[in-house]
């Protein structure tokens, strides 16, 4: 399945969740196995020669990508979850929002001290929470080798955040 074949499974859904806000549902790709399929290949191919041992899925659509990447790369899965999320002791990472702030956290002992870790989200947008999900992997203890998404909103300019972390859309508008 091509790039482009999977891409017009992405659906705009205009004034979600506020006016003036196009949303880009990703559950027509979800719902569509062999574009799902296609899609995980491609995500590993960019990451293929990294020696991946963490695959950091940020809460809760990047749980969806970051499984199957992780089992993809033959590598182990680790859930970034909003406070409370997590059964054991976490540590954390608060970061801003628009108009706030919000934390993330991690099992205090999701990583080995060698681990190579690759953050999965589904969309790279302003760039917070992927900036957020990358400083608490290092807080834990891993060596962030890069970010994946699906989807990046270049226009708003999160790459910027991530700093010197290497990343990659399979989709940029």
């Amino acid at each position: 399945m091509k790039k482009e074949d999977i891409e017009g499974l992405l659906r705009d859904v205009a004034d979600f969740p506020k006016p003036g806000i196009v949303f880009k549902d990703i559950t027509p790709l979800l719902g569509h196995g062999a574009a799902f399929h296609a899609l995980i290949d491609l995500m590993a191919e960019a990451f293929a020669h990294q020696r991946i041992s963490k695959v950091v899925a940020v809460e809760a659509r990047g749980f969806v990508f970051g499984a199957a990447l992780a089992d993809r790369l033959g590598a182990g899965l680790v859930l970034v979850r909003k406070p409370g999320k997590l059964p054991y002791e976490t540590i954390g990472v608060s970061y801003d929002l628009e108009y706030g702030q919000d934390r993330l956290e991690v099992h205090v002992d999701a990583f080995a001290p060698t681990e190579r870790a690759l953050i999965v989200d589904d969309v790279l947008a302003t760039g917070g929470t992927a900036a957020a999900a990358i400083a608490l992997a290092r807080k834990a203890g891993a060596e962030v080798v890069g970010a994946a998404f699906v989807i990046e909103l270049a226009f708003l300019g999160g790459r910027a955040k991530l700093g010197e972390t290497p990343s990659w859309a399979l989709f940029s508008y």
